[in-house]
């Protein structure tokens, strides 16, 4: 997670958001790949100090989720996250279930 978080979440005062030249919306930069159950999710930093989960396997593009604060979190703490996202979901709308 080191490659989402250097230097303990501080961060460049001087940086910049922005993607990669030739992509565009989902296809942003991800700091992280995970697979999770068999689906596949990208971590990307987001500007809460937290982590935007973005589900790329999923039947609705640019459905995902984020959480914050989470630096210093481990890959196993993301995979409880991404499992509790996938818990919630229902599987015929892939959407997040309305109780």
């Amino acid at each position: 997670m080191k490659a989402i978080y250097p230097d303990n979440g501080d961060g460049d005062p001087e940086a910049v958001p922005g993607v990669r030249p030739g992509t565009e919306g989902a296809a942003a930069i991800r700091a992280v790949t995970l697979e999770v159950e068999g689906e596949l999710f990208g971590l990307s930093p987001n500007e809460f100090g937290g982590t935007d989960y973005a589900w790329l396997s999923g039947p609705n593009p640019g459905y995902g989720f984020g959480v914050s604060p989470t630096p210093n979190r481990s890959v196993d703490e993301h995979m409880k996250n991404i499992r509790g996202f996938l818990a919630a979901i229902d599987p015929t709308t892939g959407y997040i279930t309305d109780d």
